[in-house]
Formats: structure tokens, sequence, C-alpha cells
């Protein structure tokens, strides 16, 4: 039986991968799961760069019925030329908390109105398979930059992350309403369509 392991130690993440991919029927694993402890350079240009990467060092500690899945993924605000980008998790530092970043950005965008503060989540999805296949998959969600953080249900820059459609922020949104429209969930369930076709799951 095929196994994933997911290149995470994010809980939030973890949450909301066991959330979209559990139709596949497949045991996931992270990282702390499988005790592996290693320290990856993510030096890519690209979100695509930076999942492959990922993926292709946890697969060194993978089985052979295990297909490795990592994602890099971030926030793109226009109006700061794309910051952060690829450098969302560590920007200001990776032991910075979000609520800090989150009101950097705020503060950064205080004069911008409101056709200047669209951003967008991205997220690319790097697969590793066991007979050493390797595919990259890249999806967005279109949002605002809100005036202030609102939410408790989201993680990461969520709660500065407006969408008009739905007149909330992605940390007000439900967790069926987020993985519905989420760059993540998106780009999940195309890799879930590239699996079950590979294994005819």
């Amino acid at each position: 039986m095929m196994k994933i392991v997911f290149a995470t130690k994010n809980k939030g993440k973890k949450r909301e991968i066991n959330e979209i991919m559990r139709p596949l029927g497949l045991e996931i694993k992270t990282l702390d799961e499988m005790d592996i402890n290693i320290s990856i350079e993510e030096n890519g240009e690209t979100f695509e760069d930076n999942a492959l990467i990922k993926a292709r060092e946890v697969a060194k500690y993978a089985e052979l019925n295990e297909i490795v899945i990592a994602d890099d993924s971030g926030l793109e605000i226009d109006y700061l030329n794309k910051e952060p980008g690829v450098h969302s998790a560590r920007f200001m530092g990776e032991d910075t908390s979000y609520d800090l970043k989150n009101q950097y950005f705020v503060n950064q965008l205080r004069d911008a109105v409101d056709e200047e503060r669209t951003a967008r989540f991205v997220c690319a999805i790097g697969i590793v398979f066991p007979d050493g296949e390797e595919t990259v998959f890249r999806a967005t969600m279109e949002g605002h930059i809100a005036k202030e953080p609102f939410g408790e249900n989201g993680f990461g820059y969520d709660p500065i992350f407006y969408l008009k459609e739905f007149g909330k922020t992605s940390a007000q949104l439900s967790s069926d309403e987020k993985n519905q429209i989420s760059h993540r969930g998106k780009a999940l369930q195309v890799a879930m369509s590239k699996i079950k076709e590979k294994y005819a799951i």
C-alpha cells in the first residue's frame, strides 16, 4: 500500500493537508512522525524550485512505497513588488511571530488605496515518486491586504488576506470554505489527480 510523506512540521499545514487529501485513502506522515530532523536550505528562486528541493531531500529518507510531497508557499503583495514572495516563511527571521509580520505589512500598506492592495497566496507542490518521477504544480488564491488582521481560523498571513467575494479574511473562513478555494487546496487537488492516475486509485 502506498503512503505519503509530506515534508512539513507545520501543525496548521498538516491539518489542512489531512483534510484535503483524505479522499485518497492513503496514510499521510509528516517529518515529525517519521522522526526526520533535517535542515533543508531552500535557496531556489521560485516556489517551484523550493518545493522540489524539499521533496528531493526528504525522498532520500523515504521507503520504497512512500510518495514524497513538499510544498513551498507564500504571499505576494503587488504594492511591495511581490514581497515577501519566496521569503515569506523566513521574512524578518524564522522565529519572528506572524503577529509581528502581519502588522508590518499592514503598516507598509497604510497609504495604499483599495485597488493598490492586491495580493495573492502562491503554492507550489513538488512530488517525488518512488520510481524517481518528479513533478510540480502551482496554484494561487487572489485577494487583497486587509487594513487590520482579522480571524482566528487560519495561520501565517491568513489574518491579513482579505477575500472580497466572502467579505472575510482567509482566517475567518471555515476549513471547508478555505480548502475549496485556497492556493494549497487547489494545488493539492491537482496532485491528488496525478497520484490517482499513476496508481489507479
